[in-house]
């Protein structure tokens, strides 16, 4: 079991998501949340036109859709609490057993940071420090998010080979915790 408040505080360090950011992310909420649902549509529209991410949204789309705008949407809603964390773990997990490649995941959040700055733009052109402060919470977010992910791919994939193993090698869990134990040292 994951520490939530633990893998939170390391994310947050690495992404440099402070309370700064996060109160500048839920500050932009209104003017950014009414353009998200067309954030959503350039995503998807971007990734239908990468050949091999075609198989993981095939008539899949209209709830991935939704799910996404309600995930963007909470950007600017917070909080970016252990709860949050505890969901976007299970997003990187789900991304395990669908087999999406890991790239995909820093593919997709680069797509969507591009996006979003191009919003940013766009909203705040006439106050180059709004757009300065909010490319920075955005990034910082986004950031976040994706080291929670890849923490739980990496050990979604970890449990799953060893899942494999035990399967091949007859072991039990028992006795492979048994063994790790012995041999920790």
């Amino acid at each position: 079991m994951e520490n939530f408040t633990e893998l939170s505080k390391y994310a947050k360090a690495f992404s440099g998501l402070t309370p700064e950011r996060e109160a500048s992310l839920l500050a932009a909420g209104p003017d950014i949340k009414p353009h998200l649902p067309e954030i959503t549509e350039q995503f998807y529209a971007h990734l239908l036109a990468v050949p091999s991410a075609n198989r993981f949204l095939e008539g899949r789309v209209a709830a991935l859709k939704a799910t996404h705008l309600r995930w963007m949407e909470g950007l600017f809603s917070g909080p970016f609490d252990d709860s949050y964390t505890q969901a976007m773990y299970r997003v990187g997990a789900v991304h395990v057993q669908v087999k999406l490649p890991v790239e995909f995941m820093a593919g997709g959040m680069t797509i969507l940071q591009q996006k979003l700055s191009d919003l940013v733009y766009s909203i705040y052109q006439d106050s180059p420090g709004q757009v300065q402060t909010l490319i920075k919470s955005i990034n910082a977010v986004i950031g976040f998010t994706l080291i929670v992910m890849q923490q739980s791919y990496q050990a979604s994939t970890i449990a799953e080979e060893l899942d494999k193993f035990l399967k091949i090698s007859g072991i039990s869990r028992i006795l492979f915790a048994n063994l790790a134990k012995a041999y920790k040292d």
